[in-house]
């Protein structure tokens, strides 16, 4: 008896271990309706029969509103969006509920596919298992089969158990899943119309976004109104940069302060001044061709957490570590919200999405009186790169462009840095020579836009990658 219940123990224990590693090598099943593309896959396996999935978005796993039943649950990846003339169509049309439908119905069909896949991949590790074992105990070719037979079995019920009984509710959950507020339980962004007012003709480029896009700390822009000072628009911004080298018409729209939802899709105050949403006076420039976007250090409190980590004696303690993930996953549900009201703009602009840049370099000797010590601008650099991997995958999922502007050599304590030091106006933010660096990384970014918008498709084959839209002729920008 003893011997019996030591063997199912064994075979439990080797099943189980199938399992998780069958969830983890198991390939992402990706689905695509209209454009939309997904990949689903499943969490890691727990303890607990029933609980939230998870969303991969941007690169930032947030759990799912709709709880699922049994150990095994769905993780969805959003893979790719294209807001093309065929998809505006689609949404413009009757057929919006469709084109949900048809999302839906894949994602359960990608869910069920994964499934069967998973319990093939488990089923062979357990085999692996099995003729390994009866290999090492020299078994005989009878003994071999019988263990693999009911190993393979085993696994294959085991598995039955956890997905197709105990989470044979997943389908018609995910059946339910129509857009990406479904799934993570939060009220969407309206859309922002355009702002009331004649269009403003001649413009090539707007820029959106923060301090860091206004250029505070440096010059007032010439002729400042009121806006324009409570915003700290400069003269020396990337953007002014980028009008006075190739004779552009850019319009400036940044504000010190600024999130995605208080400033860019939403109105401001500063002050007294009430600053019009950026997006919506941006709809008013139809003729521009790009628009630039530098946004999430105020998402983040990026202040605050600077300041906390130079007062503590650690800066990736638990509660700042919790804090700063708790941050980033509402900046990237918000950020989903900006890009896909971005593609959606009527007259289809190219989009250009800037990094952060690097502000501390690898000798944090100078700000050893304000409590920043190099372990701990490692640990502000490492979140820092965080924020910049979300910009980056966001912009990749939508098809928009990316800039990364470089500040090596002159990041603070250097002998020339592009940062303005803990004593300046506005500390730890460009300088007229980094919102240059800024400028040129973005020039850079914008030829290779417009190279890739004007060469020609492949004459032969499929392309796997979309070439930005361009502009037309009348309104080719940079």
């Amino acid at each position: 008896m003893r011997t019996v219940l030591v063997r199912g123990l064994v075979l439990l224990a080797v099943c189980a271990a199938a399992i998780w590693l069958a969830v983890r090598i198991t390939p992402v099943q990706s689905v695509t309706a209209a454009g939309q593309s997904m990949q689903v896959g499943a969490v890691q396996p727990g303890l607990s029969l029933s609980g939230p999935g998870e969303l991969d978005l941007f690169g930032e796993a947030i759990p799912t509103k709709p709880h699922f039943d049994g150990p095994i649950r769905p993780r969805l990846r959003l893979a790719h969006i294209t807001i093309d003339s065929q998809v505006h169509q689609i949404v413009r049309s009757d057929g919006h509920d469709t084109l949900e439908l048809t999302l839906s119905r894949q994602l359960a069909a990608g869910w069920t596919r994964y499934c069967l896949w998973e319990t093939v991949i488990a089923a062979g590790c357990t085999a692996v298992v099995f003729v390994a074992f009866a290999g090492v105990r020299r078994a005989s070719r009878r003994s071999m089969f019988t263990m693999l037979a009911a190993g393979v079995v085993s696994v294959c019920v085991v598995n039955a158990i956890g997905v197709y009984l105990l989470a044979s509710s997943t389908p018609r959950a995910l059946q339910q899943v129509r857009t990406l507020d479904d799934l993570v339980g939060r009220s969407p962004a309206q859309p922002v119309p355009a702002a009331k007012g004649s269009a403003l003709t001649g413009v090539r480029v707007v820029v959106l976004g923060d301090s860091t896009a206004a250029g505070i700390g440096n010059r007032l822009v010439d002729h400042a109104t009121a806006l324009d000072r409570a915003c700290g628009r400069s003269s020396d911004s990337y953007a002014a940069d980028l009008a006075e080298v190739n004779g552009w018409n850019v319009l400036n729209l940044a504000c010190q302060g600024a999130t995605i939802r208080d400033g860019v899709l939403g109105v401001q105050f500063r002050g007294d001044q009430v600053v019009p949403a950026q997006l919506a006076v941006a709809q008013r420039a139809t003729s521009a061709s790009t628009i630039i976007v530098s946004i999430g250090a105020n998402d983040m409190n990026w202040a605050v957490l600077t300041g906390v980590c130079a007062s503590s004696p650690v800066c990736d303690d638990k509660a700042s570590t919790a804090y700063f993930q708790k941050q980033l996953a509402a900046f990237t549900q918000d950020y989903f919200d900006l890009l896909d009201q971005l593609s959606a703009l009527p007259h289809h602009p190219s989009v250009l999405v800037n990094d952060y840049f690097e502000p501390f370099g690898p000798n944090s000797d100078c700000l050893g009186k304000e409590g920043l010590t190099t372990a701990k601008t490692a640990v502000l650099r490492s979140r820092l790169a965080d924020l910049n991997t979300v910009l980056n995958q966001g912009a990749a999922t939508f098809r928009f462009a990316t800039a990364v502007p470089h500040f090596d050599g002159h990041q603070l304590c250097s002998d020339q840095p592009f940062v303005q030091g803990t004593a300046d106006q506005a500390p730890l933010h460009p300088t007229a020579a980094g919102e240059l660096a800024i400028a040129l990384a973005d020039q850079q970014a914008l030829a290779q836009m417009q190279s890739a918008a004007t060469t020609p498709p492949p004459q032969s084959g499929r392309s796997t990658t979309s070439p930005a839209p361009s502009a037309p002729a009348s309104q080719a920008g940079p």
